[in-house]
């Protein structure tokens, strides 16, 4: 009887959580990867079972992770991150040793039939940390320069060993998301004043320290005719195809520049191009205002949260979303040199796929617990 009644008891729990996620932003996140299964199969020239058909797989398995981490109590994320955090860590640092290498880059831990990025998981887990380390400081704490040291530590680690691979893309997203969040905790202005003239002085130096493909995209996105045919190749390619789209596309699956192979990297990279070759400026927008729903709702849970950890996790995951997006279309428009940043649930990519979807579960976790107030020493406060 005890067992049953327990078990009777644990069921509603369960059931009201599941209830309590929020339906509205899962529909918006399965219309935007419903979308990429479209593009995914014009870019395969009609191949449904190729990449679209993964894809599909990846996205499947990962609204599952979504919603098993939505339906954990987020104190159990609170005590677990710092142990996250470490266990990505020690992942990364097993690439350095017995990474696999693919297109000049070792990022990959190859585990049979599963190929695991980390350094896609570390964006989500470094947030995971910071959100967990700045909720056990007061305002006052934050402002303090002493307590500057964990956190930079944090965001250090990781991007140095991922900058190492080599991954410049990545390795912006993770400091751009862990700054964030330091700045979302209250940390003083005149710190990232500072940091940012180090900033700019440590990339007058670093430059010289890129790769010679790196350097040549950073020379190319200043001026792309330079080498059209060369490192310049895909901007103009991208620029023409988004130019060519005009206001309705040219229908779905009769785009030419990655139909007829003009436009490299049109499944993972530049797929925003195709979508605006077939679909135009109406597709585009379209695209853009889910996306932006996302962002919105994401604020929304953010604020509603009453924890501070809760709080800065969702702002966090949701900064890290924007940007995403915000450098994937800046990049393919030629505003910023090429960096290898996909596109959210439409570039083909599993483990990025998957990583979108563990942040979404982090942030419908904080919605579905957005009424428990945890203590800075993660009790759970009775109200």
């Amino acid at each position: 009887m005890p067992r049953a009644a327990g078990r009777a008891y644990r069921q509603p729990v369960l059931v009201s959580k599941f209830l309590g996620l929020h339906w509205v932003l899962v529909l918006v996140i399965c219309a935007i990867a419903s979308i990429g299964f479209a593009m995914l199969y014009s870019a395969s020239q009609g191949e449904f079972g190729g990449r679209p058909l993964r894809q599909m797989i990846y996205f499947g398995a990962g609204l599952g992770l979504m919603i098993a981490v939505a339906m954990v109590h987020i104190r159990v994320w609170w005590q677990m991150s710092y142990v996250i955090y470490a266990g990505v860590l020690a992942l990364l640092i097993a690439v350095e040793v017995m990474g696999q290498t693919g297109g000049g880059a070792t990022r990959w831990l190859d585990f049979g039939p599963v190929r695991l990025q980390p350094s896609e998981i570390m964006k989500l887990t470094l947030v995971l940390a910071l959100a967990r380390y700045y909720h056990g400081l007061t305002i006052t704490e934050v402002s303090k320069l002493r307590n500057l040291a964990v956190p930079l530590l944090l965001i250090v680690l990781p991007a140095a060993l991922v900058i190492r691979q080599p991954d410049l893309g990545t390795t912006l997203l993770m400091v751009a998301g862990g700054v964030t969040v330091m700045f979302l905790a209250g940390v003083p202005r005149r710190v990232f004043a500072v940091g940012a003239l180090g900033a700019i002085a440590a990339g007058v130096v670093g430059y010289y320290q890129l790769r010679d493909y790196q350097k040549k995209r950073i020379l190319t996105f200043l001026d792309p005719s330079t080498d059209p045919l060369g490192a310049g190749y895909h901007i103009q390619q991208s620029k023409i195809a988004l130019g060519s789209g005009g206001l309705s596309g040219k229908g779905f699956r009769q785009g030419t520049q990655a139909h007829l192979e003009f436009l490299p990297e049109g499944d993972t990279d530049f797929i925003a191009t195709v979508l605006a070759e077939e679909f135009g400026f109406i597709g585009a927008v379209t695209m853009l205002a889910l996306y932006t729903m996302v962002i919105i709702y994401g604020f929304i849970i953010a604020l509603t949260a009453r924890s501070q950890f809760a709080r800065l996790l969702a702002l966090g995951v949701t900064t890290t979303f924007f940007l995403y997006v915000f450098i994937n279309l800046a990049m393919v428009m030629g505003l910023i040199p090429v960096v290898g940043v996909p596109l959210p649930l439409v570039s083909y990519g599993g483990s990025a796929v998957m990583t979108l979807m563990l942040g979404m579960g982090l942030l419908m976790c904080v919605h579905v617990h957005k009424y428990v107030p945890i203590s800075r020493q993660g009790h759970i406060r009775q109200t």
